[in-house]
């Protein structure tokens, strides 16, 4: 299949045949017992096809669910490439979903969007539990009506009531601990970070804080947040005037995009880099990458924003067609490092993976894979 041509989601008939679901999985990168597992919930099983019917009958039934997707950054680019997955996930089992939530991170419109979606007897739910306690009451509502829940991008503190039946999304507190082995590598005992953060307290951020200073602490490094507020002009002036106040700081942690893109340029203007001021930012935005590349920022952070999108509404998916034996299960997207030694095929490829291009195309696979 080239680049350019397209992949045929079409409906038969209302139904979806075996053999296109298989194709589409492969391209999409379903593994064969995922794949496998669907088609035994709904009768199909390997090698027991017939275009008469019965066992293993193709075309596949595929009833039309509907999920919705609750956001906490609607419009944030990060998440252009989890809405490509979900409508990637879509195509694959003709079904749809529906992204709402929140511009700005308002927990009440979160939650109001998540209520709409209940009365609405959507199919399942997906969303960033961003707060511990604004989310208790709603996700006990849809599990009350038969709707599952997962968690995405974001989970709740253990022993906050939250019973969403599964998180899917980097380990946060975990990306913090890793990115602080790194930064330890350049800053020692007695030297200050600035832990630099959009929202102070949000699930999706936070930890990744917290996961750092579980390091940093111990290793005798001092650590300092730093709110710089989401907005990013501001964020721009917030880490450039926290800099010029703490000239002596060893390293710029930035645990969001936003914040990173306001590191990096504090890092060019201030020429932080020669003072020997390391950096880093999150997530992997065209802007982001290209500051790694242009050594602005020692690294950023890949948590494979589509698989944030595609995992869920397959999860709910199969929960819905294996008459809910197939129960959503736990999945860390992982953790990256990109740093300008690997930043390189991350800008070259314009891909839905990245949210870097619309276009559906398969990409060539490395020559050799470094774990």
């Amino acid at each position: 299949m080239s680049d350019s041509e397209s992949i045929d989601t079409d409906p038969v008939e209302g139904e979806i045949s075996r053999r296109r679901f298989l194709r589409n999985a492969a391209i999409f990168g379903i593994g064969v017992p995922a794949v496998s597992l669907a088609l035994e919930a709904c009768g199909g099983g390997p090698g027991t096809a017939s275009a008469s019917g019965g066992p293993g009958h193709d075309p596949w039934p595929n009833p039309k669910y509907t999920f919705t997707l609750v956001n906490h950054v609607t419009t944030n680019f990060f998440f252009v490439p989890t809405q490509y997955g979900a409508a990637d996930a879509c195509a694959l089992t003709g079904c749809s979903y529906q992204w709402t939530g929140s511009q700005t991170s308002n927990v009440s419109e979160m939650v109001n969007a998540m209520n709409a979606a209940i009365d609405s007897k959507v199919d399942g739910i997906g969303i960033p539990i961003i707060d511990n306690k604004a989310f208790v009451g709603p996700i006990n509502r849809a599990l009350a009506a038969g709707i599952p829940v997962v968690a995405y991008n974001a989970e709740a503190s253990s022993g906050t009531g939250n019973k969403q039946m599964a998180y899917i999304g980097q380990d946060n507190f975990q990306a913090g601990v890793e990115a602080a082995k790194r930064i330890l590598t350049t800053v020692k005992s007695g030297e200050l970070v600035a832990a630099m953060i959009a929202t102070p307290g949000s699930l999706n951020l936070q930890p990744r804080i917290d996961g750092a200073k579980s390091i940093l602490g111990p290793a005798g490094v001092n650590v300092v947040e730093v709110s710089t507020g989401a907005a990013e002009g501001g964020e721009i002036n917030a880490v450039a005037a926290w800099y010029q106040g703490h000239p002596t700081v060893k390293f710029l942690y930035a645990v969001d995009g936003g914040t990173g893109i306001a590191v990096a340029t504090a890092v060019k203007k201030y020429g932080l880099k020669s003072k020997g001021i390391g950096s880093s930012g999150w997530d992997v935005g065209v802007p982001t990458l290209q500051q790694v590349q242009a050594g602005n920022l020692s690294f950023t952070i890949d948590q494979q924003a589509y698989l944030q999108g595609f995992i869920p509404i397959m999860q709910l998916f199969m929960y819905q067609v294996s008459g809910g034996l197939m129960r959503p299960v736990p999945t860390d997207t992982g953790l990256t490092f990109v740093t300008s030694a690997n930043v390189s095929p991350y800008l070259s490829a314009k891909d839905r993976y990245e949210g870097s291009s619309s276009a559906i195309k398969v990409l060539p696979a490395p020559s050799s894979i470094t774990v």
